[in-house]
């Protein structure tokens, strides 16, 4: 599993060893349960041209990620992570999905497009949870 260089955040799958037995099929996402918003791209490989358009519409909004606790996790290729990750959200291996992981662990949005990052935002701030942080902050 990649995380693109602009948005260098860290996946936290040091901590179950990378990919894990099959039998054991553990959340690879687990890390950020509770913690943070995840946007899970998923390509067959790194030119695909809807990977490439949607690093470069999250790199327009970085700010916005950070506020909204988001973290781009990318599971791109055939290495171990990427497809514990694909098999984890059910993602097939050879098209492009992007989707929004809320901090509960539910898929909130999946998309075979880009993903705008207005309907992410929108998306993220009629959550309840992120309601409720905003009126704290």
């Amino acid at each position: 599993m990649r995380i693109g260089p602009r948005f260098a955040l860290a996946l936290g799958l040091a901590a179950t060893g990378g990919a894990a037995p099959a039998a054991a099929a553990p959340d690879p996402l687990s890390a950020h349960r509770g913690v943070s918003r995840l946007l899970v791209l998923s390509a067959p490989d790194a030119a695909d041209r809807r990977l490439v358009a949607q690093r470069a519409a999250l790199a327009a909004v970085r700010p916005g990620l950070g506020e909204r606790d988001l973290v781009v996790v990318e599971a791109v290729g055939g290495e171990p992570d990427a497809v514990a990750v694909r098999r984890h959200l059910g993602l097939p291996s050879d098209a492009f999905r992007a989707v929004l992981v809320g901090k509960d662990g539910g898929a909130k949005i999946t998309s075979a497009e880009p993903i705008p990052p207005g309907r992410l935002f929108a998306t993220i701030d009629a959550m309840p949870m992120r309601r409720d942080e905003m009126r704290r902050r």
